[in-house]
């Protein structure tokens, strides 16, 4: 069986760094990679080695399957850990790297090749007995198609990209008018994330919970569940809150979840670690969505109430040995929280943030955990996904827990770009969470939306404000405790901006000038590159009307016209890259 000495992480940010942790406790040493834009960036720093491969875009750096490889085999590693996202579950990646005489630390390339095609994934548990949501299981090649599905199973539908995940490719179809544009968006969408056009239909359940299944399995015949993860709380099909174990599973349920979660996995030939992603539904019905073929953002949760450390496990297996539990090992202790700090908007519709931070301190105490990958001063960059940190909590029971969360989030001090802490905090609070509920229609709503920006601003005025002097000229505020007569005071210090912080404020500032273009001004809101223009110049549009659709941090969205009028001055084209703030077009009122 090999034993590592040298291993590479083909990723970035929190989840590189969490890995080198895990490496050098096993006393394996770590090579990092880095982009242009991640240059001196805290992966970079973590790692034993490091080495550029390439320019800023991911297409150009982390992308790069024979400079990745050419990388490791440059540097002596025996493996390479791919980590979640980028070339994770990319099979020719893995086929790259074990023809190259490395070892790939995740599951055989066949597993993730059978599980990226979700209809090939359907028909394969449909095979192995494992449940699945009504639907096609072939793709779905015309419009018309869908409207059948429709007529068949029953509306609302959902079209997925067949190669997708991530909550990418996906739209809704609540009638056959809608059949279309979805059909369109989601072939868009598969064709640019996944390099496949090819699409699916289920039945969308309305109203179900995300509940997924912790898998590892070895090369000696051992599948080990490990729990479930409740992930219901998302926005854009995009995670936001996990936890486990889920507050609407019991311990019977929770036998039929494990069992049909080690059945899925035997059907796929699979070794590593992996999750069954699949929804409950209210009346207890069970059903495969589909399988990541990686470990998860979500892992921490499991990691705390099992004990596991499952990076390593990873490692172990991929060094050939064989898992030293067995299932009746296995022990859930407590419950674990995770919420995703992202640098996001919350006021905007959760719109990416980019941008410099210029503040950053991190929560600490009794059962707190924090992934990150940055430190004060580092950019959020818009080329790649708008996580800051991962922050994860452990205690006695679900209540205990979500306190604790609370306590940890008021402690997070993130400035610069705005975050999701204010509204980590207002979910929280709220008695569909405290309750357990799915908190549909929430996440997204204006009341949520309004106490998030409250708590952040609660938040900001007791730890640090930045006023600006009499020269116009800003500082840094922050709060010293000083002793007098035995007795604490707190006292505002006053000192220099850091170019740093200057540099992000001027950003922030040219940003938010930019929407301000005048009455009928349609700008920007964030850094990304145009994928579609749907009115042209001269055009009458109303109020709430697409004008074109940008994406920024890998999600589409989709900017609408602020008033009924003509579309004049339309200074965007598909594929063009555009700055936040930069003007897309004037909606001139209509005469």
């Amino acid at each position: 069986m090999p034993t590592f000495t040298k291993v590479l992480v083909a990723n970035r940010g929190e989840i590189a760094v969490r890995i080198f942790r895990t490496l050098r406790e096993l006393e394996i040493a770590s090579v990092a990679v880095y982009s242009d834009a991640d240059r001196g960036r805290l992966h970079t720093h973590v790692a034993d080695e490091a080495y550029r491969i390439g320019p800023g875009p991911a297409d150009e750096s982390y992308l790069r399957v024979d400079v990745i490889v050419e990388t490791a085999l440059r540097a002596g590693a025996e493996a390479i850990h791919p980590g979640y996202g980028f070339l994770a579950e990319n099979a020719a990646f893995a086929r790259a790297v074990e023809e190259a005489g490395l070892i790939w630390i995740g599951p055989p390339p066949a597993a993730i090749e059978l599980m990226g095609s979700k209809t090939e994934a359907r028909t394969a548990m449909q095979a192995a007995g494992v449940p699945i949501i009504p639907g096609a299981t072939d793709p779905v090649r015309t419009v018309e198609r869908v409207v059948e599905l429709g007529e068949e199973i029953g509306y609302p539908l959902i079209i997925k990209a067949a190669a997708g995940g991530g909550g990418k490719g996906m739209e809704l179809v609540s009638d056959a008018s809608e059949a279309g544009r979805a059909f369109e968006a989601a072939q868009r969408q598969g064709l640019k994330y996944f390099a496949d056009d090819a699409v699916y239909v289920e039945r969308f359940l309305v109203n179900p919970r995300h509940v997924e299944a912790q898998i590892l399995a070895d090369a000696h015949g051992t599948v080990l569940f490990l729990g479930e993860r409740d992930c219901t709380i998302q926005r854009r099909h995009q995670k936001l809150v996990e936890e486990t174990p889920s507050p609407a599973v019991d311990a019977e349920l929770r036998a039929r979840i494990g069992e049909i979660a080690v059945n899925a996995a035997r059907a796929a030939g699979y070794r590593s670690a992996g999750t069954i992603e699949g929804l409950l539904t209210a009346n207890g019905e069970y059903f495969f969505m589909e399988m990541n073929t990686r470990i998860q953002v979500e892992h921490t949760v499991t990691e705390l109430v099992t004990g596991l450390d499952l990076v390593r496990e990873q490692i172990l297996i991929a060094q050939g040995e064989p898992l030293t539990l067995r299932q009746e090992d296995v022990t859930l202790r407590g419950h674990a929280i995770e919420c995703r700090i992202n640098a996001e908007d919350v006021g905007k519709g959760f719109l990416p943030a980019p941008g410099v931070i210029t503040g950053y301190e991190e929560p600490s105490g009794p059962g707190v955990r924090v992934d990150s990958g940055v430190r004060a001063g580092d950019e959020i960059s818009g080329l790649y996904d708008p996580m800051i940190a991962k922050l994860i909590v452990h205690d006695t029971n679900r209540e205990t827990a979500r306190r604790r969360m609370l306590r940890a989030l008021a402690e997070f001090r993130i400035e610069g770009p705005p975050t999701l802490i204010g509204f980590h905090a207002a979910l929280l609070t709220e008695p569909c969470f405290i309750e357990g509920g799915t908190c549909h229609g929430l996440v997204e709503s204006e009341e949520l939306a309004q106490r998030a920006g409250e708590l952040t601003e609660a938040f900001s005025h007791r730890t640090t404000t930045i006023p600006t002097g009499a020269d116009g000229a800003k500082t840094r505020e922050r709060l010293v405790a000083v002793e007098v007569d035995g007795r604490s005071f707190d006292v505002r210090l006053h000192s220099p901006e850091p170019p740093w912080a200057a540099l992000g404020r001027r950003r922030h500032e040219r940003s938010t000038a930019g929407g301000a273009a005048g009455s009928g001004a349609v700008a920007s809101p964030m850094q990304g590159t145009v994928l579609k223009v749907l009115v042209a110049d001269g055009e009458a549009v109303v109020s709430g009307q697409v004008i074109c659709v940008i994406e920024a941090m890998k999600m589409e969205n989709e900017i609408a016209a602020p008033r009924d009028g003509v579309v004049t001055e339309l200074d965007v084209a598909t594929g063009q890259g555009i700055t936040s703030g930069q003007l897309i077009c004037v909606v001139a009122a209509s005469e």
